[in-house]
């Protein structure tokens, strides 16, 4: 996985791909979940996450409160100590982490409380959920994070002829 090639070309596609969820908004389209998770699929047919880990190391997941009891639990933590050390509140008055990359990345790209990781992280890139158009937006931005994401609306795309 060459990152940097990923990273100029989800950059240069960044106005078609604008474009392109404006068109899905707009549209409806009845099938569009089928066609996510067609493409879902296929692409981690192809892709490793464990050769990219971009999202774990430029982003955070949303920690809910069951996340933060799990993984507290696991680190043998009280949640409060957990939230002190790895947290703090966003601009949306969620939970997220302090810094990137995730402190809990290991160098091989694993995830060192991965049994216990929040669920944002289980579902992510969220590309195989029901009701995709609630989620265009992040969507739309996990193209800028997540090359799989990418090649699935790449693929998405090539479907509809867009």
């Amino acid at each position: 996985m060459d990152i940097e090639k990923y990273k100029q070309l989800s950059k240069s596609s960044k106005k078609e791909n604008t474009s392109f969820f404006k068109f899905l908004k707009a549209k409806k389209i009845k099938n569009i979940d089928a066609l996510f998770h067609k493409a879902h699929n296929e692409a981690f047919e192809k892709i490793d996450c464990l050769t990219c880990a971009n999202c774990c190391k430029t982003t955070s997941p949303i920690f809910k409160d069951k996340d933060i009891a799990r993984i507290s639990i696991a680190l043998k933590l009280k949640p409060g100590q957990f939230t002190e050390k790895y947290l703090k509140i966003d601009e949306d008055n969620d939970y997220v982490l302090k810094e990137s990359p995730c402190a809990f990345l290991n160098a091989d790209n694993t995830c060192s409380v991965y049994n216990d990781r929040p669920n944002a992280c289980r579902e992510y890139p969220h590309t195989n959920r029901k009701n995709i158009n609630q989620i265009l937006n992040l969507t739309y931005h996990n193209t800028l994070v997540c090359p799989a994401v990418f090649e699935i609306v790449k693929q998405v795309k090539k479907e509809l002829n867009y």
